[in-house]
């Protein structure tokens, strides 16, 4: 649904080719609407798959893997090809957030993930709790390959920030400025002076706080909404806390349920809106931000969330929810924080805003130590993990 980033587009070793978008099966029951899906994906995926040139790998990420881990294991045995999974999550934990885990579909999906995860010929996965859990419960060997930021994910400087501002307040009216400025371009957070077009922060400027989504069930943004709450109330109280801009950015199935719930929030100090970004703007506007939230609840408990990969590429600290493995990326108190709860959230955020927007305190010792902390990123870490192993067929 939304455009590649440029850098895709413009690559010439690198060739899109689209899978058209099913409609008209959502006749009968909806078991057998997902069993005709299913075969109807099967179809058009090895259709597609054998249409391109020979591969000497194919690169799947799972999930989502049904149909297409076993339609990738039957390319490959045409082309005579290797194939890598990629383990990013379980389909079936992830089916099993709305059918129960007892479900038949989410049992026959377990069953076909350890099946024909075993075909493959090579395995990645993104935290060390995911390979042991992949070897003792389906025995498949994996290498740990950290998800990583793209080299477009930093901090974003003053002007760029600026000129981003001044597009998103066209359309959304929390990043319009608060009072005229005049001789100045203005939005919420910058100014542009009008004499010498340098770019200053706004003064008495709110706090960007900033979240990513899919809005699905594995993230309940019901947490920060009461979180929010609680901020308003200490502002209320008379805490010296600075006014918020929320942003919640992503499209899913669960948007429209939460927007519902926002519209019914009567804030005097928050803003919230939830914006759909291009490709290119997103890494901007986490460059820019002032604090992320994670509120990602692995259905496995074995993956980390890729939007908090991103927030710390651009030096970005974080607040996330407490899942099992979470540790493996989030060090607490260290680059960021990690809640239980909204409760614990609300007090978080009045910890890390009092001293807004000074240069010293918690929050900008977490962004410090993202910036000491010299993160690999993508490329390299693709390379120093995934080209030996492909090192006999190069």
């Amino acid at each position: 649904e939304s455009r590649p980033h440029r850098d895709v587009l413009r690559c010439q070793n690198i060739r899109l080719v689209p899978v058209a978008e099913l409609s008209g099966l959502r006749v009968g029951p909806k078991l057998l609407q997902y069993v005709l899906k299913v075969l109807v994906q099967s179809v058009q995926l090895l259709y597609t798959l054998l249409r391109i040139d020979q591969p000497s790998y194919i690169l799947l990420q799972n999930p989502p893997g049904l149909p297409s881990i076993a339609v990738a294991w039957v390319a490959g045995l045409c082309w005579g090809s290797k194939l890598i999974i990629d383990w990013h999550n379980y389909g079936y934990t992830i089916m099993s957030l709305s059918h129960g885990r007892s479900h038949p579909l989410v049992l026959v999906a377990k069953w076909y993930e350890k099946l024909f995860g075993r075909l493959s010929d090579y395995n990645l996965c993104v935290t060390d709790a995911m390979k042991k859990d992949l070897w003792v419960n389906f025995k498949i060997k994996a290498v740990t390959l950290y998800d990583r930021p793209a080299s477009y994910f930093k901090e974003t400087p003053l002007d760029l920030q600026h000129n981003l501002f001044m597009k998103l307040a066209k359309d959304y009216e929390p990043f319009r400025p608060r009072a005229v400025s005049p001789g100045a371009e203005s939005s919420a957070f910058t100014r542009r002076d009008g004499s010498s077009g340098s770019v200053l922060k706004a003064r008495g400027r709110p706090a960007l706080l900033i979240s990513s989504t899919s809005w699905t069930e594995d993230e309940d943004f019901s947490v920060l909404l009461r979180a929010l709450e609680d901020y308003e109330r200490f502002i209320e109280e008379g805490a010296e806390l600075p006014a918020l801009v929320c942003v919640i950015t992503g499209k899913g199935p669960l948007k429209d349920y939460y927007n519902g719930l926002i519209q019914k929030l009567h804030f005097k100090h928050i803003q919230i809106c939830t914006p759909w970004l291009e490709a290119e703007d997103y890494p901007l506007l986490l460059g820019s931000a002032d604090l992320g939230v994670c509120l990602h609840k692995s259905s496995s408990g074995l993956d980390l969330p890729m939007k908090v990969v991103d927030m710390f590429g651009c030096c970005l600290p974080v607040c996330a929810i407490h899942f099992e493995c979470l540790h493996e990326l989030v060090k607490h108190n260290e680059n960021g924080l990690i809640f239980r709860d909204s409760q614990e959230l609300a007090k978080q955020l009045k910890m890390l805003f009092l001293d807004f927007p000074s240069l010293e305190g918690k929050l900008a010792s977490f962004r410090e130590n993202l910036r000491m902390s010299r993160q690999l990123r993508w490329d390299q870490s693709w390379d120093q993990t995934v080209l030996p192993l492909l090192g006999n067929r190069e």
